[in-house]
């Protein structure tokens, strides 16, 4: 019987170091994986020796996703910058059998494919993530509706990029007209004006290739990366998504990231407006009256001297507008948004608690390095003095003591004013339900406790009333015995 049981234990172990070895080679890609036999009831060794591997795998997944998105977000920006590039110089440099637009818009298109693969590469660590976390072993299961339909939108998004130059060239070769005149792109006027609107919308949507911001900001976190962070959050139920990232910044940064914002999307829509409006020999197609006519729908001004020609020109401002909330009724669209805003970007009690809990770690470590720094500058100048060297060592070390002095209080303010602001935000009608439902524990307490001191009273009454029975009974027991006794 032992030998049977050493037998199966033996065969247990070889399986689970062998499908463990199986799963570390594939990564937990692969459908054929036996599922080892164990005793019903025994844990084995294997299951921590499994975890640490998940744990070792997860880990450098989540480094590979970090340095895909990396390239993938770089490789779309150089992407938006060949375009620009190339509807920028186009005007200039377009000759008939000149080749220049071709290798800038072949770079594009290479730019584009390199996209791509990165994007799959990306979406495929990110399978490989989910079968890890999930301790799944066919790759099917992760390949959910949704996920196809993100995959196939971003894939979608991103293979668009401007071909106009690819047309050109071919129609150029077959045609016999004179010198084509120059034209907002590398396309001339004779070959049509659908072509011109394709390449100019084309151009156009590769802004939308921006989303992938939102990806490496997540990714490359901060907040996201640290191990406190995450164990905090986990306790309170708090999910890191791109929401709650950009909620922290806002609230750490709240000016810094309006400003980047407002001038990223004012310099990106007046560019569109540039290209859109550079058909027309207007003024809005040169760079200096598309930022005017931005800035004056931004602020909602709308003077009227000022106005797109083109459809493609009216299109991005009506955007903008729209985005920005601007128009006769833009105070009121504007309170709506800003009041929208404020609900959206305001941290939830579970947020708060992780976030300024982390924050008073960090500055109570930032306050003993600034104690440490102090009693240092104390003993420096402590050993100036007593080996009475130069002057100027001795006023050295007198400054750097104030100035560790002045970071160690201006550190102990800030945790003062951040505990203070902490017990701010007290929750009058929780802490009203907590103190009503401890009354009526009180209540109900001394309701019991009275009921019992009743019940005491009877028996210590009865007690009473069996002592006096039991004293006349003995009473009458004696007499009875010794009739002289009275």
């Amino acid at each position: 019987m032992e030998m049977t049981n050493r037998s199966l234990h033996g065969d247990s172990k070889v399986d689970c170091v062998s499908c463990d070895g199986l799963i570390s080679r594939n990564r937990g890609d692969s459908a054929d994986v036996s599922v080892p036999l164990t005793l019903p009831g025994k844990r084995t060794t294997h299951m921590e020796g499994d975890d640490l591997y998940r744990l070792r795998d997860r880990k450098l997944l989540l480094e590979d996703k970090k340095r895909l998105c990396a390239w993938t977000l770089g490789t779309a920006l150089f992407g938006i910058l060949l375009m620009i590039i190339h509807a920028e110089i186009c005007p200039y440099v377009y000759t008939p059998g000149s080749n220049i637009a071709l290798i800038i818009n072949c770079s594009i298109s290479l730019s584009t494919g390199c996209l791509l693969i990165l994007i799959i590469a990306f979406h495929y660590k990110d399978i490989q993530l989910f079968i890890i976390d999930h301790n799944q072993v066919d790759w099917r299961i992760a390949m959910t509706s949704h996920r196809i339909i993100v995959i196939t939108l971003e894939l979608l998004v991103c293979v668009i990029h401007p071909v106009g130059s690819y047309w050109g060239v071919g129609l150029h070769v077959n045609s016999s007209s004179t010198v084509p005149t120059p034209s907002p792109l590398c396309v001339s006027s004779h070959h049509g004006e659908t072509l011109m609107d394709m390449e100019l919308l084309l151009s156009v949507l590769m802004f939308l290739r921006l989303y992938l911001v939102h990806r490496a900001i997540l990714l490359h976190s901060k907040v996201l990366l640290s191990a406190s962070y995450r164990s905090i959050g986990s306790l309170n139920n708090i999910n890191f998504t791109f929401r709650f990232v950009l909620k922290v910044l806002m609230n750490k940064h709240p000016a810094r990231m309006l400003l980047v914002f407002i001038l990223f999307f004012w310099l990106t829509v007046s560019w569109m407006l540039t290209l859109c409006e550079r058909q027309t020999k207007e003024s809005t197609g040169h760079m200096d009256t598309a930022l005017w006519l931005i800035a004056i729908t931004f602020l909602t001004v709308g003077y009227g001297d000022v106005a797109p020609k083109t459809n493609c020109g009216k299109a991005v401002c009506l955007f903008t507008g729209v985005m920005l909330k601007s128009g006769k009724q833009g105070v009121a669209c504007t309170a709506m948004l800003v009041a929208i805003v404020t609900e959206k970007l305001a941290l939830n009690k579970g947020e708060k608690h992780v976030h300024f809990f982390m924050m008073d770690i960090q500055i109570s470590k930032r306050i003993r390095h600034a104690a440490a720094n102090v009693l240092r500058e104390c003993w420096l100048l402590h050993r100036a003095n007593v080996t009475k060297g130069n002057r100027g060592e001795h006023r050295k070390h007198q400054r750097c003591l104030l100035e560790a002095i002045r970071v160690f209080r201006h550190l102990r303010l800030k945790q003062r004013k951040l505990r203070d602001y902490v017990s701010e935000m007290v929750d009058l009608p929780k802490m009203q339900m907590i103190m009503c439902d401890l009354s009526a524990n009180w209540n109900n307490s001394y309701r019991e406790l009275e009921q019992r001191i009743l019940s005491m009273e009877q028996k210590l009454d009865e007690l009473s009333r069996c002592f006096q029975q039991t004293s006349d009974l003995l009473s009458q027991v004696v007499r009875h015995r010794n009739p002289e006794i009275r």
